[in-house]
């Protein structure tokens, strides 16, 4: 089984829908007719990204809105504090039924497109349509948070129409097919003090906490004051309590806390394979689902409410669309799904040790409304030029100053896995497979040769050795 893919170059001057810019958009694609598991990982930690069977990198130096690849580390992941309140609003919804819409924190229901290609239908990125998170990223083990909160907008009043089915979502989905109106979410606009540059303000109790403590040193520089403790803190005012409640609940805790028997409601899940590039594998040292493109089915009492596509692959989930019932928008959907694949990603590793990232497409430093996946940490950003990872923490200050950025910071540090040997680069060609050092001596057009050693340098050299070059 090999990948075959079509090559269709490079892609300028078309509209960007992050930034509008009606002619800023650059980058270079390819159809995918096939492809491995293995094969999109590789290009994935290439900057390559896909769209149903459209596979695209942006060309980062020259596109309007430089796209960095992102990922989640799933294993030290803890949730922030707005991921836990969409966590216990689901709770509190199965637990006790109907959550007043008027009181809910909504971002406004906007639709918006990923446009890899003009003329494509651009599918929709799963975690660039459903950020619905009001806070900064908190730290859980030093008790930092946010001190400004944004109130999330009424959604749009909008016709609305049930979501669609799932034979339906089934064909559609990885076809290239425009899929049907969907209303979906767009990020909120960072407000003062969503620089995620500079760490989270502290919470008042914790500057007053250090207050005290201060002035209690000040009286007893030796600490040893009567009851004082080793850390610094009188234990009539900051001593945990010792129960079980008081520790900080996990991931799997959250999203796994038990039902009263008379819940008003009852949320389950299902999984299927679906229609993509990606060849389904099973080896027996894999996950038990397999590798590949899967729906994961969210049914609220007997009715479907949304759909998430998810690819799994060698050494991450990567997420890919996500469609979902606006009549549910109150419940958060988009942030609850990615904190699921989160947990879905570490039940995975358990299994599978060589799976334990999750992939949240791309982060856009320079648009707003994408910044927010840098909220789910530990995160790190692909480097354009070398392909290595780096904390997000340490891209974020040349970002500032920037658009584009090499985020590997040494200058002697090269693509280790540039293609340095296209000769042989595999070629599929009437219905033959030859490595591209004997095609070349049949062709006389020089343009085909540029176009070649284009796509071989985009996807390099492991990649270009495995995958089939369709070439007509």
């Amino acid at each position: 089984m090999a990948s075959v893919v079509e090559y269709k170059g490079l892609k300028a001057g078309y509209r960007c829908g992050y930034c509008d810019s009606e002619e800023g958009k650059v980058s270079c694609g390819m159809w995918a007719h096939s492809m491995t598991v293995q094969d999109y990982q590789d290009l994935i930690d290439r900057g390559w990204r896909r769209s149903g069977k459209y596979v695209y990198k942006p060309v980062m130096n020259q596109t309007c809105c430089p796209q960095y690849t992102i990922r989640c580390r799933p294993l030290q992941f803890q949730p922030s504090k707005s991921h836990k309140k969409v966590l216990k609003k689901m709770l509190k919804f199965l637990a006790k039924g109907e959550i007043s819409k008027g009181n809910c924190e909504d971002e406004p229901m906007e639709p918006t497109m990923e446009d890899t290609v003009a003329g494509d239908f651009g599918l929709i990125n799963k975690l660039d349509i459903q950020c619905d998170l009001k806070t900064l990223s908190d730290d859980v083990k030093e008790s930092f948070e946010s001190e400004e909160k944004k109130k999330g907008r009424s959604p749009k009043k909008e016709e609305s129409k049930e979501l669609i089915q799932s034979q339906h979502i089934e064909e559609k989905l990885g076809s290239g097919e425009p899929s049907h109106p969907i209303k979906v979410h767009t990020a909120p606009k960072p407000g003062k003090g969503a620089d995620l540059s500079k760490p989270p303000c502290r919470k008042a109790k914790e500057i007053r906490k250090e207050r005290k403590r201060l002035k209690l040193m000040h009286q007893n520089p030796a600490g040893e004051l009567a009851g004082f403790q080793a850390q610094g803190e009188p234990p009539s005012l900051f001593q945990p309590k010792a129960n079980k409640s008081n520790q900080p609940k996990s991931l799997e805790d959250l999203i796994f806390e038990s039902l009263p028997e008379n819940a008003s409601h009852k949320l389950e899940f299902t999984r299927f394979l679906c229609s993509s590039p990606l060849e389904a594998e099973n080896p027996p040292h894999g996950p038990d689902c397999g590798y590949g493109s899967f729906h994961q089915q969210y049914w609220l009492d007997g009715r479907i409410i949304a759909v998430g596509v998810i690819d799994i692959l060698p050494y991450c989930v990567s997420s890919v669309y996500l469609y979902y019932d606006p009549d549910y928008s109150f419940l958060s959907l988009g942030v609850y799904s990615a904190l699921r694949e989160i947990g879905f990603t570490r039940q995975l590793h358990q299994k599978t040790s060589q799976l334990s990232y999750y992939y949240m497409g791309f982060y856009i430093h320079s648009c707003p409304k994408m910044k927010y996946k840098g909220q789910y940490r530990p995160s790190d950003l692909l480097c354009p030029e070398t392909y290595v990872w780096v904390p997000i923490e340490q891209c974020l200050s040349s970002l500032e100053n920037s658009k584009y950025c090499r985020f590997n910071q040494d200058p002697e540090a090269v693509d280790e896995g540039r293609s340095k040997e296209p000769d042989r680069l595999q070629v599929f060609h009437r219905k033959a497979i030859m490595p591209y050092g004997i095609y070349k001596k049949q062709q006389k057009d020089p343009s085909e040769e540029a176009a070649v050693l284009q796509y071989a340098g985009l996807v390099g050299q492991v990649c270009s050795e495995r995958m089939l070059l369709l070439r007509n």
